[in-house]
């Protein structure tokens, strides 16, 4: 016969007052709801120091310590992999122990935060224009015209290779997962402000100057036009080649507009980059099957985004701004 579980705390208390109340070892154990051996064993002490039953464990402690270094090395191995490093370091067991000993240490398999492999000099670009920028109140970023390009596809269903991680450690540099852009397929520009968000436009092929330009004229001043009227503002784009082109920089001075100047593979100081995350989010439960519906659905998820929503982000500027001073310019969890 198995073994019955501990008495409680409570139970050992209870047992201990009726006993001194004079109530018999039988009356006890009916009170309390557990059998009268129970009773007796903890009035003569013996209940103390049982020994526990059940399967012994198949690991060591020095062969779990084993498995944890094996994790911490490659953060990106399947459980396969674990299972067969462990067993050529001489612990044979299942994929199933492995996978418990892993979620005992505290690691769950999670999919990699993505983030762009920057060198000293972008770090240190990025360190130098934060520290420029610190000082900016959530009034002069409200002036600011946020805008970016995404890249949408069909299929939001393979995500690439997992990795083990603690909790907390979403953004330890060994959990990241290295992101390259390379523009290609469709894709959607648009912008943002404090105000709420401008019209979208779907671009067909690469991206150059002259069709960027062309995006200027018909889709960013209609969007200034609506979130800042007859004010004054400044516009911001990141360091692609047809945003830097020097035609480019000719039709914001022919047009009188200012430009922020901006660190390059910088998307984590960008907040337009939260409001792309929240369509593509929407988008994986709205699973278009045909181009006109991946553009309606993307069209009804931007037309859903509030003016509080974009003022919110608009308003952790400063905290971003600090975060990569933190990090030494290093990327942050925005």
């Amino acid at each position: 016969m198995g073994k019955t579980a501990d008495l409680t705390a409570v139970q050992k208390a209870i047992i201990d007052t009726l006993k001194q109340e004079g109530k018999t070892q039988k009356e006890i154990s009916e009170r309390i709801g557990c059998s009268q051996s129970a009773v007796s064993r903890h009035l003569s002490g013996k209940s103390v120091g049982r020994k526990k039953c059940g399967r012994k464990r198949c690991t060591t402690r020095r062969g779990d310590r084993t498995l944890r270094k094996i994790v911490e090395k490659d953060r990106f191995q399947t459980l396969g992999d674990l299972r067969k490093q462990w067993t050529e370091s001489g612990v044979e067991t299942s994929r199933a122990t492995v996978y418990r000993r892993v979620q005992e240490m505290g690691y769950r398999c999670r999919i990699p935060q993505v983030k762009p492999l920057l060198n000293q000099k972008q770090r240190q670009k990025r360190l130098t224009w934060a520290t420029e920028k610190q000082h900016w109140t959530v009034a002069q970023w409200s002036k600011v015209l946020f805008s970016d390009e995404s890249k949408f596809c069909m299929s939001f269903g393979n995500q690439g290779a997992r990795v083990w991680r603690k909790t907390g450690q979403r953004e330890m540099p060994k959990c990241l997962k290295s992101s390259v852009k390379y523009p290609q397929s469709v894709m959607v520009w648009g912008a943002m402000s404090a105000a709420g968000v401008g019209p979208l436009c779907f671009i067909k092929g690469r991206v150059n100057a002259a069709s960027y330009q062309e995006i200027l004229e018909h889709f960013m001043l209609p969007s200034a036009e609506k979130l800042y009227g007859d004010e004054d503002f400044i516009f911001q784009h990141d360091l692609a080649p047809a945003h830097s082109a020097k035609t480019t920089g000719k039709w914001f001075t022919d047009h009188g507009i200012t430009v922020l100047n901006w660190p390059a593979n910088s998307p984590d100081l960008n907040p337009i980059e939260n409001l792309w995350d929240i369509v593509k989010r929407k988008l994986r439960d709205a699973r278009p099957n045909t181009l006109d519906e991946l553009k309606a659905a993307i069209e009804a998820s931007w037309a859903s985004i509030t003016p509080q929503q974009c003022h919110r982000l608009i308003a952790s500027m400063p905290r971003r701004i600090e975060a990569v001073i933190s990090a030494k310019g290093f990327p942050t969890k925005y």
